[in-house]
């Protein structure tokens, strides 16, 4: 309980750590940098599973290693984020930190988009919540099942993701710039690619979900319940 309740408060910590991290990737993101937050972010994953093998393996400290070793990697990759948007060669960087004040009109403008934006996520969040509530009064196969098929689905859309960030940045400048018929374009185009990108991985995964179960070790039940989830889930995923 102990432990629980401390990587419950070091995991809290992390928090706004990842919010500069995201503010600052946002900006390199918006003048078109997008090779450096990933590059950041790769290093902070990385170094989160050095971390995890240091502090629980080494250190035994369980799953309170397991949150300060992601405290850490999440406090290095905004410091470095933030040490990086100092520097007078980006096209966007800040002279001082100390200089920023709140602009209200801004916020207000930003919350309108972001609070509609969060409920809509909350609720998908509770969704899941209800899902995996149900799936836990199943068996210990139904939640194995259920937790891989959960990972894949969660890798599959990673390169569609990627693109609908993309699509942001460009779409964004084509607005500010008034060009509403190369948004309208590209936002079209943008879906198509995230739309493909989806079917080759869902459809990769699909031809070797046996492999992957049995490299991850799985039970026979749990493996051929996990198998039948996927064809379903990826199935639908890839037409909607």
């Amino acid at each position: 309980m102990d432990n629980s309740l401390n990587y419950l408060f070091i995991t809290a910590l992390s928090y706004p750590f990842i919010a500069l991290y995201n503010a600052g990737a946002a900006s390199f993101r918006t003048s078109q940098n997008s090779r450096l937050p990933m590059a950041i972010a790769f290093g902070s994953n990385i170094l989160n599973i050095l971390g995890n093998i240091f502090f629980i393996f080494t250190l035994s400290l369980g799953v309170a290693g397991a949150a300060l070793s992601t405290l850490l990697s999440r406090i290095i990759s905004a410091l470095i984020i933030l040490i990086l948007l100092k520097q007078p060669k980006q096209d966007l960087y800040m002279d001082s930190y100390l200089s920023i004040r709140p602009e209200i009109e801004t916020i207000t403008k930003i919350l309108k988009i972001g609070i509609p934006t969060g409920i809509e996520n909350g609720m998908f969040q509770f969704g899941k919540l209800v899902i995996q509530s149900t799936v836990s009064t199943m068996g210990t196969t139904a939640i194995a099942a259920q937790g891989m098929v959960a990972m894949l689905e969660s890798f599959a859309c990673q390169a569609s993701i990627g693109v609908g960030l993309g699509m942001m940045t460009v779409v964004g400048k084509c607005v500010g710039a008034k060009e509403y018929e190369q948004a309208r374009h590209y936002t079209i185009s943008l879906t198509k690619l995230a739309w493909i990108v989806c079917i080759i991985f869902c459809a990769i995964i699909m031809l070797f979900i046996k492999q992957i179960t049995s490299l991850a070790g799985m039970e026979a039940e749990s493996a051929k319940l996990a198998i039948w989830l996927t064809r379903i889930v990826f199935a639908y995923k890839m037409i909607f």
